[in-house]
């Protein structure tokens, strides 16, 4: 066993994807459930073909519970930070969640319907003059996950008639635009 594991804890593989890449680490923990608690925008990679390739590459390793500063000292923080929030962990572990968001330079809203593990399934944009533009998973390059247990989603959850009544009014985004 590794200096940084522990009795009873399992090393796990851990991405931060910020969608133009990613930071890739083995931690050791309790549980996967113990890391995404302890770490904000982290996802525990489960898929067995991309576990076995991680086990080939040069990855710093760490425990959840290392002491700062270690690689995940940042995202702890972050959680740390959103915890006592309203809304953490409301919409965590649920199968679809619906989201409705502005950006701040922006006057397009995108109603977007999320999976459990945080990624986008489909995406409503509603542009200034109503028109609407619907997309799926095959129209994005990237599609990093959204963190769940952020508790700034949660006063942005939309119910699910709201997103399939924009969805089925959308057209569809021409091919090659």
């Amino acid at each position: 066993m590794s200096a940084v594991g522990g009795v009873g804890k399992t090393r796990y593989l851990v991405l931060h994807d910020y969608g133009m890449g990613g930071l890739w680490w083995w931690v050791w923990a309790q549980s996967e459930h113990e890391i995404v608690l302890a770490c904000a925008e982290v996802e525990v990679v489960t898929d067995a073909e991309t576990v076995r390739r991680a086990q080939t590459w040069s990855l710093e390793e760490t425990s959840v519970d290392a002491p700062d500063p270690n690689p995940l000292s940042d995202l702890r923080a972050k959680r740390d930070a959103q915890r006592d929030q309203p809304g953490f962990g409301a919409l965590a572990g649920r199968d679809h969640v619906h989201l409705r968001e502005r950006e701040d330079d922006d006057e397009t809203v995108c109603l977007t319907e999320i999976g459990p593990d945080g990624r986008r399934l489909r995406q409503v944009e509603i542009e200034p003059d109503g028109g609407c533009v619907r997309t799926g998973v095959d129209d994005w390059p990237f599609n990093p996950p959204y963190d769940l247990h952020d508790p700034r989603y949660a006063s942005m959850e939309i119910g699910r008639e709201e997103f399939e009544e924009a969805w089925r009014r959308a057209r569809r985004v021409p091919e090659g635009s």
